[in-house]
């Protein structure tokens, strides 16, 4: 069976989002046009950014209807990725909080997207 490896986010403006997420992750788009841009991970892991005005079939959910969850290797890891988000600018939607999987917290891209960092909660 195969697994999911690769996320797409429509976004505004691909050119922006590209540099938002270059800046964001330390890393050059794979691919790039003036509707697409594509970033691979060392995981493997791919995520698109497509233009919300040409993507087929045209799609009506926008940022927000979802997350892009970065797990975080121990709790400074997790501190150091959020005052670096900050730094940047990043709109923080929730503050550094305690859930029952972990502590975390939430940042906003240029489209509303939501970015979650996590430390899970010891079991």
């Amino acid at each position: 069976m195969q697994h999911p490896n690769f996320v797409i986010l429509y976004v505004d403006q691909p050119a922006r989002s590209a540099a938002f997420y270059s800046k964001l992750f330390d890393l050059q788009p794979i691919e790039q046009s003036p509707t697409f841009a594509m970033f691979k991970f060392s995981s493997g892991m791919r995520l698109g950014l497509w233009s919300r005005y040409t993507v087929e079939p045209g799609a009506e959910a926008l940022g927000g209807g979802g997350e892009l969850i970065v797990q975080c290797e121990d709790f400074a890891v997790l501190e150091a990725c959020y005052a670096g988000w900050q730094a940047q600018g990043l709109p923080i939607l929730q503050p550094m909080t305690d859930l029952d999987f972990g502590r975390t917290f939430v940042a906003l891209d240029p489209d509303g997207h939501r970015l979650r960092a996590y430390v899970p909660a010891e079991e």
